[in-house]
Formats: structure tokens, C-alpha cells, sequence
């Protein structure tokens, strides 16, 4: 991150710099005071967007917060919330750990609380990019067509390849899990999953119904590709997915719906659009065959985890089976998938869905 050009929060339609720390050289506690003191800039300007409640001792605001994230508001030995109190003149009270419900800020003054509402949701949000993704949105690749196709493509890629540097068979996605990530999603309570839930209902009942139709999409999975730039090392090589038609219904749906997702804060924006693509092999099944990808970057507390892989040589792989085709298959759904689980037919369980038809 360059000095010059901080990283910007965005919460309720106004802009946060965040100023950088080096955070991997403290401790997990004094990372939340060393992040509360040098990011909240900005933080006392009076807000209009959130809501304050006068009462007749005050002003009062509230939010609504995942209990796994109080911690990070209380502080080290509820440092950063007296901190907080101090320097607005609020009173916050926050619920016991375990137990869900709202933060309450009150104070005297109305932009005291506004103040103190602020820093909370700065570091609400900082803490929550901290966490490791719990689900995703995403289609299932998996029908038997597809898995067939899948199992043919690994059968003649070790016959033909496995001479070639780091290519074996523990490198290959489960064919139960074949499937299109559309976003990935930081969900901490069931609240949450409503949440996302409906926000999915709501893009089937603006776009989706008359993208789709009201019916399946048919595609094709068909060609393959890799992820960086040196087919001589490579970690990610995955298969393409296009409509048969060879329109762009398929982009474009699963483009909106991302858009939708990021305008919401339910996923970040990292990317302006959704790249089609299906993992069939992948690096980090080598060491643990549950590896879920470049997702892996944070544990629970927030400590970034790095995966050492030793990468495969694709350049023969990618000239024998450019073209390879995996077969067809209709998406009918978009699932909200939880990560690390899976259902009764070796897929990621769903915790939600929405049918095109």
C-alpha cells in the first residue's frame, strides 16, 4: 500500500482512509490499538446518514453487529472501548460474548454519538476483511456429464503428463465439488445468511427472471486455462464454462448479481467482473485435499496464513487439452455455499438457493 494512496472504507456512502500499519510484526491485541489510533481520520465529522434517536437523556444510536466481532470494539482490556467513550463523551454497551444484539452508543451530544458510531463501524468493518470466507455464491458444476468428463480429462492427463514436473493425481478437484464461484462472502450469523438470502431473491425478481427467461441456462464446460503468467509454473489451471448460444446471458447475470452483492457491502469489490471458470486442478490439494483455493488467507483471529505450493509444469497439459471438452449441463440455481462442508452427495452444502425456473 503506497503512503500517498491509503486504502478507502466505505460505510454508508461516505469514504474512510484507513492509514497503513504493520501488522504482522504485533500481537493480535495490540494490532486493534495500533489500527484504532492511526485510522480513524475523519471519524468526527458529523454524519447524516446514520440514525440517532433523541431521548430525554440524550442522543442514543444503535448497531447491529455478529457477536464474534464485540471483541474487537471492547479492545484489550476494554482499552479501545474506553478510548472511544472518552474521546466522544458516549457511553456504548456492548453485549456479553456469545450473546447477539446491538450495540448501544448514548451520549449528550448528538455528534458525539455520531463520532462514536463511526469509529465503531470503521472497525467493524476492518475486522470483518480480517475474517476467513465462510460461503460463496455459486452454481454446481456437477452433474454426471460433467463429473464423467472430468474424470476422462484427469485419466489421460496423468497417461500423457505425469512425467511432467509436479503433476499427479493429488492435484485434482474432487468432481462432487465442480463449481462456479460468482463471490465470496464473509456471513458470522444466521442473520447474515437471511440477509444474503434475500438479497438473492431480490436479484432473480429485478434481472435474473428476464436474463434466464425463466429457465435453465445451457452451457458448455470446454477448453482450459491457467492462472498466472508462466505455464512452466503453474498453480491453477481451471476449465472454461460459455453458453452454448454464444450470447453473454452467463457474463452478464452473474456480472449484475455481483454488482448487487458489492453495492451492498456483502461482498468487497475486488473485481468488476465475475471470471467463468471451473477448478480442475489446484496446487494446494497437494498437502490438504479440503484446500479451497486462493481463499485461504486469514485464520478465524485474523492472522494471514501462508500456504507454501509447489507448482506443476502445464505447458504439455495446456497444448494436449486446450480444446478438451467436459461436457454440458443446465444451472437452474444459485447457491449460497458454506465452505468446508459438505452434503449428503459430496457437495459444498448449501445454505440457500434461488431457482431460475
Amino acid at each position: 500500500m503506497e503512503v500517498l494512496r491509503p486504502q478507502l472504507i466505505r460505510i454508508d456512502g461516505r469514504n474512510y482512509r484507513k492509514n497503513p500499519i504493520q501488522e504482522q510484526t504485533y500481537q493480535r491485541e495490540e494490532v486493534e490499538e495500533d489500527f484504532y489510533q492511526g485510522s480513524m481520520e475523519c471519524a468526527d465529522e458529523p454524519c447524516d446518514a446514520y440514525e440517532v434517536e433523541q431521548t430525554p437523556q440524550g442522543f442514543r444510536s444503535t448497531v447491529r453487529a455478529p457477536s464474534l466481532l464485540y471483541k474487537h470494539i471492547v479492545g484489550k482490556r476494554g482499552d479501545t472501548r474506553k478510548k472511544i467513550e472518552m474521546e466522544t463523551k458516549t457511553s456504548i454497551s456492548i453485549p456479553k460474548p456469545g450473546q447477539d444484539g446491538e450495540i448501544v452508543i448514548t451520549g449528550q451530544h448528538r455528534n458525539g454519538v455520531i463520532s462514536a458510531r463511526t469509529r465503531i463501524d470503521v472497525l467493524l468493518d476492518t475486522f470483518r476483511r480480517k475474517q476467513p470466507f465462510t460461503h460463496f455464491l455459486s452454481f454446481f458444476l456437477n452433474e454426471v456429464e460433467v463429473q464423467e468428463g472430468f474424470l476422462r480429462f484427469q485419466e489421460e492427463v496423468l497417461a500423457k503428463c505425469s512425467m511432467d514436473h509436479g503433476v499427479d493425481s493429488s492435484i485434482f478437484q474432487n468432481p462432487k465439488k465442480l463449481h462456479l464461484t460468482i463471490g465470496m462472502l464473509v456471513l458470522l450469523s444466521e442473520e447474515e445468511i437471511q440477509q444474503t438470502c434475500e438479497m438473492l431473491q431480490q436479484c432473480k425478481e429485478e434481472f435474473i427472471n428476464d436474463i434466464s427467461g425463466g429457465k435453465p441456462l445451457e452451457v458448455e464446460m470446454a477448453g482450459i486455462e491457467y492462472m498466472n503468467d508462466d505455464p512452466g509454473m503453474v498453480d491453477v489451471l481451471y476449465a472454461k464454462v460459455h453458453m452454448k448460444d454464444g450470447s453473454n446471458r452467463l457474463q452478464e447475470l452473474v456480472d449484475r448479481v455481483l454488482e448487487r452483492f458489492q453495492a451492498s457491502g456483502l461482498i468487497v469489490k475486488e473485481w468488476n467482473s465475475v471470471k467463468l471458470h471451473a477448478t480442475v486442478m489446484n496446487t494446494l490439494f497437494r498437502k490438504d485435499p479440503n484446500a479451497e483455493g486462493r481463499y485461504n488467507l486469514y485464520t478465524p483471529d485474523g492472522k494471514y496464513i501462508f500456504k507454501e505450493r509447489e507448482s506443476f509444469d502445464g505447458r504439455n497439459i495446456l497444448k494436449l487439452f486446450e480444446n478438451f471438452y467436459f461436457g454440458s449441463l443446465k444451472l437452474n440455481s444459485i447457491h449460497i455455499s458454506q465452505r468446508f462442508t459438505v452434503d449428503s452427495f459430496g457437495n459444498y452444502a448449501s445454505c440457500g438457493q434461488i431457482d431460475f425456473s
